[in-house]
């Protein structure tokens, strides 16, 4: 079981070639992958705000996450619980509600990001 943070979604997506082969074979054989509904707001954003050029809506993003048996990790109050004592090591709200995510449901993340590594959880790279 892994969660997937945004960087890894968008890189599966449209840039393969980013990704590790540790993170390639995770996320061709594992069947238990989540991808934050966090990530997909930030995306949603970032297309808003035109810092990002995705071909995909939200809507066909999930659709995509679902084809490709990646499950939504919904945004819990007990994950919410967590944002509030986490310590500001990480100032990205989004990669700091994954990171809520992961230690609540003790879920080891998917990233390349050398922050969040600095939190109590696993990540796998």
């Amino acid at each position: 079981m892994y969660l997937i943070d945004t960087h890894i979604l968008l890189w599966l997506l449209s840039e393969p070639e980013k990704l590790s082969a540790t993170a390639t074979k995770i996320l061709q054989e594992d069947d238990s992958l989540y991808v934050s509904m966090a990530s997909l707001w930030e995306i949603a954003i970032k297309q808003s705000n035109g810092k990002l050029d995705l071909p995909f809506s939200p809507e066909e993003l999930y659709s995509i996450c679902i084809e490709r048996d990646i499950h939504a990790k919904q945004i819990l109050p007990s994950h919410l619980n967590k944002f509030k004592e986490l310590p500001k090591i990480h100032n990205d709200p989004f990669d700091r509600l994954i990171i809520c995510q992961s230690i609540s449901e003790n879920i080891p993340i998917l990233t390349k990001d050398s922050k969040i590594p600095l939190y109590p959880v696993k990540t796998v790279w």
